[in-house]
């Protein structure tokens, strides 16, 4: 079976940056499942995806306009530290190039600390890999119909996938 719109898919994959060491690697466990079609995945790998089968392997590099994008240079900005989510409520010692999530009016978001102060931080909402040209060397393990409850929802359902 071939994948199309409205197929699922499931796939292993390594990651890297153009000419740099595996940065995630998917084979230690469970298959990314995803519904082609439906925006779930980054739009350069699923034209990439488009026509391949299960056992197909094969390696493809996304320029940044493929991928995350190209970096805002406008994306930094000086927040207070109280926007920070810290789970446990615990102390942090801020540092610069921290993953860090913020609240937003759409949700939580992960972004980068490029600053720390006392009470405030800069943070950079950049996607990570924004400007990054990145390869993925893809595995597809399996394809098949989705539902049409997963079309109507827009992503999948059941096992790897997702739970209502």
């Amino acid at each position: 079976m071939l994948i199309e719109a409205n197929k699922v898919v499931s796939l292993h994959y390594r990651l890297s940056e153009a000419g740099h060491d595996v940065a995630e690697d998917s084979r230690g466990g469970a298959p990314v499942v995803y519904l082609h079609g439906h925006r779930g995945m980054l739009k350069g790998l699923e034209d990439a995806l488009a026509g391949k089968k299960a056992g197909d392997t094969f390696t493809v590099t996304l320029p940044p306009e493929q991928a995350y994008g190209p970096r805002r240079a406008n994306s930094v900005q000086r927040i207070s530290i109280k926007h920070l989510i810290n789970p446990g409520k615990k102390k942090i010692h801020y540092k610069p190039g921290m993953m860090v999530q913020v609240n937003t009016a759409e949700g939580p978001r992960n972004v980068v600390v490029v600053k720390a102060g006392l009470k405030t931080v800069d943070i950079d909402t950049n996607h990570p890999l924004a400007g990054k040209t990145l390869v993925f060397d893809i595995e597809v393990v399996d394809v098949r119909d989705a539902t049409p409850e997963e079309i109507a929802h827009g992503h999948v359902h059941g096992e790897s996938g997702h739970h209502h």
